[in-house]
């Protein structure tokens, strides 16, 4: 069972021992890129899987089959879905701004392998281990406001405009409640390091001290990741299909790619800092850390298929008058509860 939990750790070991110096430029550049086409294959694999798997749990909500005709069962709807979307021909707009309209959807779709680089699946097992971790994860995956921007401005069309500036608002309101809901965690280890954060909930979840928090996070997170019933960047009643509207063909295809890689790092490091990321009996800690994400996810798409999509100036109010109160209510809690265990422990 070691041997599986270090799997991973040991193909590493190996890979640099075809080395001279196994700590060499050229071994550590090797490594670099190993670890970045991981990551890569990790989002592809993460979009075509849960692409298929949100299509079955709508069809289980909603007492439909879903896909069922291409391979076994469906499976291979997705594989048929990504070739059409390859032979769709890509149609720029007259009058837009051609710089920001392509660089848009590739900005969203490499966020999630930023972000995901610096996630532990396992013991020692960080493509990237910094010890500002959930600081740069919050940094780099604010930067996606920016590219649903480009995408509504570059576009030259005001339902675009519109869905952009909408995503802009949305992004920027859920974006504190998220960042606070991680403060507790954060003063409870003393750290931003994640490999580390992980190690401190050896004995204890940090679910089991910060609910709260927790269901703060999740919250934030849909809302972050424009998953519904927050989807107010393509509500198609009001604005079509928001910065979306103009995109044909595979820079369309990357908007949504992108959406399921940040569903898939806002899981990840919700299991990373309050379900114990790799921690767990029996299994090998990886198992462990991809269970945990999955149930996040499968969580998110149950939300998806269960609530309608809200309001505009509902979700507005939920941000500021709700989830931003509770995290610094949470904030207060865990700086009173630090200080009555310190005082005890130190009496």
């Amino acid at each position: 069972m070691q041997a599986l939990n270090n799997l991973f750790l040991i193909i590493a070991d190996f890979i640099r021992s075809l080395f001279a110096d196994p700590h060499s430029v050229w071994a550590n550049l090797t490594m670099d890129v190993i670890n970045f086409i991981i990551v890569v294959i990790i989002i592809v694999l993460a979009a075509l899987i849960l692409i298929l798997l949100e299509r079955k749990i709508a069809g289980w909500t909603s007492q439909r089959t879903g896909p069922n005709r291409l391979g076994p069962r469906g499976w291979f709807q997705t594989i048929a879905d990504a070739l059409k979307l390859m032979g769709k021909e890509d149609v720029t707009p007259a009058g837009a701004d051609r710089i920001l309209f392509k660089i848009a959807p590739m900005i969203v779709f490499s966020l999630p392998m930023m972000t995901l680089a610096v996630i532990p699946y396992g013991n020692r097992m960080a493509p990237i281990d910094l010890d500002l971790g959930i600081f740069y994860f919050l940094a780099i995956s604010a930067i996606s406001t920016l590219a649903f921007l480009m995408a509504g401005w570059g576009s030259n069309n005001k339902y675009s405009l519109l869905g952009g500036m909408r995503a802009v608002a949305q992004m920027i309101s859920y974006e504190i409640p998220l960042l606070f809901s991680l403060l507790g965690v954060v003063m409870i280890t003393q750290s931003f390091n994640l490999g580390v954060i992980v190690q401190d909930q050896h004995t204890i979840p940090f679910i089991a001290l910060q609910p709260l928090a927790f269901v703060i996070y999740i919250i934030a997170g849909i809302a972050e990741v424009n998953r519904a019933p927050f989807d107010l960047v393509e509500a198609d009643q009001e604005v079509v299909a928001g910065p979306f509207t103009e995109y044909t063909g595979l820079r369309w295809g990357l908007f949504f790619l992108g959406e399921y890689g940040n569903m898939t790092a806002v899981s990840a490091l919700a299991a990373t800092v309050f379900l114990g990321g790799w921690q767990g009996p029996f299994l090998p800690g990886w198992i462990w850390f991809w269970m945990k994400v999955g149930i996040i996810i499968f969580f998110m798409m149950w939300v998806r298929w269960t609530f309608p999509r809200i309001r505009v100036d509902h979700l507005m109010h939920l941000a500021w008058k709700v989830l931003l109160p509770l995290s610094i209510l949470n904030i207060f809690l865990t700086g009173l509860g630090i200080y009555i265990y310190r005082l005890v422990m130190g009496g």
